[in-house]
């Protein structure tokens, strides 16, 4: 797949991540704190959602919000997940927006990834890709494989909101802000 240049970004593309899949990659460097989109969403209610959203493919690409479930529309679906993500979110409720911003400098030609949290429903691409990379050093250098850089890759904290940790849609576990877990309880 030809990278895809976006519209209102030109410094970001959608293409090929390798076992990923598609995904958003940077042109230039992001500086930490850049805010990189903000996304409208669209709000399924929570009968609607209950009745038909989570037997589709929406139930992979939804976050948690008030009175419902949510769809990021632009680039918010497009994020891969990391286990060290280079982006974060905040939600915004009033103006049913969400920000995606740098939590660090992101280089050129990285990938932009948010964390979907610790419960993934599908298998970590990020250990596999690990696992590939381990592989292929041990066969060059013939040592033994212990799988301890696999399991260091592992140790990064999760950025969760959620102790309960039954089957929630996607991004649903995430806060940035008190103000959201306040907002989230009404």
């Amino acid at each position: 797949m030809d990278p895809i240049p976006l519209f209102n970004q030109a410094s970001l593309v959608i293409q090929d991540c390798g076992l990923k899949g598609r995904g958003v990659v940077t042109r230039l460097q992001i500086p930490a704190r850049t805010v990189i989109d903000i996304s409208p969403i669209l709000l399924f209610p929570t009968d609607e959602y209950t009745a038909h959203g989570q037997y589709t493919q929406l139930d992979h690409y939804t976050y948690r919000w008030q009175g419902g479930m949510a769809l990021a529309m632009g680039l918010g679906s497009m994020f891969n997940h990391s286990n060290k993500p280079n982006v974060g979110f905040q939600r915004d409720f009033v103006n049913k927006l969400i920000r995606y911003s740098a939590l660090r400098d992101i280089e050129e030609g990285e990938e932009l990834c948010i964390s979907y949290g610790p419960n993934l429903w599908f298998p970590d691409m990020e250990d596999e890709e690990e696992s590939i990379r381990e592989d292929k050093r041990e066969r060059d250098t013939d040592s033994g494989y212990n799988g301890s850089s696999r399991d260091q890759a592992r140790s990064g904290s999760p950025v969760s909101d959620s102790e309960d940790e039954t089957a929630e849609s996607f991004l649903g576990r995430f806060t940035l802000s008190h103000t959201e877990d306040e907002d989230d309880s009404s």
